[in-house]
């Protein structure tokens, strides 16, 4: 099982969710919200060899966090993952909005100095802006648009740009989410749970890491395939992108706002 875009550091017990990942054998990608969080996150999972950590900034706490532009600069340097960053348009974030694209644009800007990397990326509410910004960024590297919930036109325009998709069991719960995953490229998806803010169903808890079972299972749906088949389909999207990263040089650098 795979989980590209969790916050693994903000669960309740976090050394607990990493035994049960470890003990089930799961690949995980733990996105942070700020990038002072980046250092601590990475002692944390010290030692999973299936667990990796990615610097970020949120794109709802860049209006008091924005200040650590220079910190994240510096990491982004020293891991080939990015996230969480983006873009948040919705009403409580708008004031904020136009920092927002700046600190979008400036790491964006320096994945693709550095040669790319791999970035998860949010865009609630604000599809167009971070499509916007990953097309004026080319050379960027592979952004993987995490819980995309645009409109169908710009989806297709994140597919025409090279975009990939976590999706996770709250967006293929939904008849709109799931319409979405349909027209998502098979090979451009990996699954996800946003946990701990994403809810199970009925609102009984937070998504866990494991329950991205229920996306594979919804996946094979949306796919028309056994699950097993899309299971295979989803490990194969991940040993593309693991071999990209593999391949991604890491020199920290020591860089001003």
């Amino acid at each position: 099982m795979i989980d590209f875009h969790c916050h693994v550091d903000l669960f309740p017990d976090p050394k607990a969710v990493l035994a049960e990942i470890e003990a089930r054998g799961m690949y995980v990608l733990v996105v942070t919200t700020t990038p002072k969080a980046w250092k601590g996150t990475s002692q944390l999972v010290a030692g999973h060899k299936r667990v990796r950590v990615s610097p970020g900034l949120h794109p709802e706490l860049v209006a008091e966090r924005h200040t650590e532009m220079p910190l994240l600069c510096h990491l982004v340097g020293q891991s080939p993952y990015v996230g969480e960053v983006g873009l948040d348009g919705s009403p409580q974030h708008k004031g904020s909005y136009k920092r927002q694209e700046e600190v979008l644009a400036r790491v964006l800007g320096e994945c693709r100095t550095l040669g790319g990397r791999i970035l998860s990326i949010h865009s609630r509410a604000a599809a167009s802006g971070v499509l916007d910004l990953i097309e004026e960024h080319s050379g960027l590297g592979v952004p993987v648009l995490h819980w995309f919930s645009g409109r169908p036109r710009e989806l297709d325009r994140a597919i025409s740009l090279g975009c990939w998709f976590s999706v996770g069991p709250a967006m293929t719960r939904t008849k709109k989410g799931r319409a979405l995953v349909e027209a998502m490229p098979a090979d451009r998806v990996l699954t996800e749970t946003d946990g701990p803010f994403a809810l199970a169903q009925n609102k009984s808890g937070s998504l866990m890491p494991w329950d991205v079972s229920q996306a594979e299972r919804d996946l094979a749906d949306c796919w028309r395939q056994e699950e097993a088949e899309a299971r295979d389909t989803l490990m194969s999207n991940l040993r593309r992108l693991t071999d990209i990263a593999n391949g991604i040089p890491l020199k920290p650098r020591t860089v001003t706002l």
